[in-house]
């Protein structure tokens, strides 16, 4: 039986089936935005299945198939942001990323579904569980400098340890991710047909958990995965752009057209945010070090105005401050990414 008592909001529903507790986000229309309400019911069911014995196995997975969670709640953030300052739009930002942290470091097995859209907080929900599943719907990425924020949520993490220069290149572009390319990048470990769900959902709820993902066979993925050799992880990103810059390839013009259209400083953030990452000794270190430049970003006015451009007045042009990346204030992000 479907219910919100545990969770204690309608956001959050959880079920029982044999001996998995399912959490099931349950805001299909803001496409499971995360927010502070929704953490807190994933926090509440988590915290009331630790002790449970008769609870092996917990399953994060949406009410609806077009989106796992699309990210955070960026119009909430804004609009925390413009009534109370950064450092409470911070706070409640990074409450949310405890929760993420907790569904990494939990004592059971969890499993996601990330079955559709699963970008940015969806997947710093998704991503740091223990068995990660997508399917021919799934679409994953973290487009944060798009919207004069900073790939968080532990996605540093998970772009730093993709093969290459692969990872950089989606960081700074925002590129988006199929399933198969998701578990190419890390991203996630399983790729399965989104109408066999229900089946495994079942197996899941019946058998041990390591013996129900023995079954699936392993995808036939590229040995190395396809990237572009401007995307140097020892470059600056100076190099990086003026190698876009210099390339005939329609890709990376293409790709110097999103880094155009994002956020310089974003940019630059981002950079800094993959590099900081490689060197983190592990997901909690990460998640701190985005902690810091996502405040930085929260200081400065390009967050208020990206969310202004994208999702709320929707014309798509924004003015960054400043515009171009030569001005970025490189001396102000490092001194953040030290503080």
């Amino acid at each position: 039986m479907i219910e919100d008592v545990l969770s204690g909001t309608t956001c959050v529903r959880t079920a029982r089936r044999g001996h998995l507790g399912c959490i099931i986000l349950d805001k299909p229309k803001r496409l499971n935005a995360v927010d502070l309400e929704m953490a807190t019911g994933i926090e509440r069911a988590l915290a009331a299945w630790r002790d449970d014995p008769s609870v092996q196995v917990v399953l994060l997975q949406s009410s609806a198939p077009r989106a796992f969670c699309a990210g955070g709640d960026l119009k909430a953030i804004r609009d925390v942001l413009l009534a109370d300052g950064p450092d409470h739009a911070f706070e409640l930002m990074d409450r949310v990323y405890q929760t993420m942290l907790h569904i990494a470091q939990y004592a059971k097995p969890v499993v996601s579904f990330m079955d559709g859209i699963a970008m940015g907080g969806g997947v710093g929900l998704g991503g740091h569980a223990r068995y990660r599943v997508v399917t021919e719907r799934s679409i994953v990425a973290m487009p944060e400098t798009s919207i004069g924020l900073v790939p968080d949520a532990g996605g540093s993490w998970l772009l730093s340890r993709a093969p290459g220069g692969a990872g950089l290149r989606l960081a700074l572009t925002g590129g988006r991710m199929n399933g198969v390319e998701a578990v190419a990048m890390g991203f996630a470990d399983y790729m399965v047909p989104s109408d066999s769900l229900d089946n495994l959902r079942g197996l899941l709820a019946l058998r041990p958990v390591e013996d129900v993902f023995g079954l699936i066979r392993p995808l036939a993925l590229p040995a190395q995965a396809c990237t572009l050799e401007e995307y140097d992880p020892s470059a600056s990103l100076e190099h990086i752009v003026r190698g876009l810059e210099c390339s005939d390839q329609n890709v990376a013009q293409t790709d110097l057209q999103d880094i155009s259209r994002a956020c310089p400083t974003s940019i630059f953030a981002a950079w800094y945010g993959w590099q900081h990452a490689r060197k983190a000794s592990s997901l909690q270190e990460a998640f701190a070090i985005e902690g810091r430049l996502v405040r930085y970003m929260l200081g400065r006015p390009d967050f208020v105005e990206g969310v202004r451009a994208r999702l709320i007045d929707r014309d798509n042009a924004p003015l960054w401050q400043p515009s171009m990346l030569a001005a970025v204030d490189v001396a102000a992000l490092e001194a953040a990414l030290t503080s």
